[in-house]
């Protein structure tokens, strides 16, 4: 197959309570729900492989069943599209990073009933 007909893959990096994840999906767009990236078509890796990543089962079990899966825009960290579906993985964040949040305009202020 030429790389002209091949779907694209791409590497989706977000943060998510504390954890930095990592997966890897077919279809990637700005959602119809202001603030998201939709997700869609969610590639593992092969299980033709004699060992197995508790971290990547951990996350085959938490998308199982997953059409589109919703992350907000604030979370991504990095966007890649790549040549092959590499090992999707949860890490936690360490403080002290190049990781930062996005900035958000301050909650409301106190109420003064």
């Amino acid at each position: 197959m030429s790389k002209d007909k091949q779907q694209p893959i791409f590497r989706v990096i977000f943060i998510n309570q504390g954890q930095v994840y990592e997966l890897y999906a077919r279809q990637i767009f700005q959602s119809e729900l202001w603030g998201f990236l939709e997700i869609e078509e969610l590639v593992f890796g092969e299980r033709s492989q004699m060992l197995v990543d508790p971290g990547e089962e951990k996350l085959k079990s938490q998308f199982e069943g997953v059409n589109r899966s919703f992350i907000p825009l604030q979370a991504i960290v990095r966007i890649d599209e790549v040549e092959r579906v590499g090992q999707a993985k949860i890490s936690e964040a360490k403080g002290g990073s190049n990781i930062m949040s996005f900035p958000m305009p301050p909650g409301p202020g106190p109420s003064n009933n």
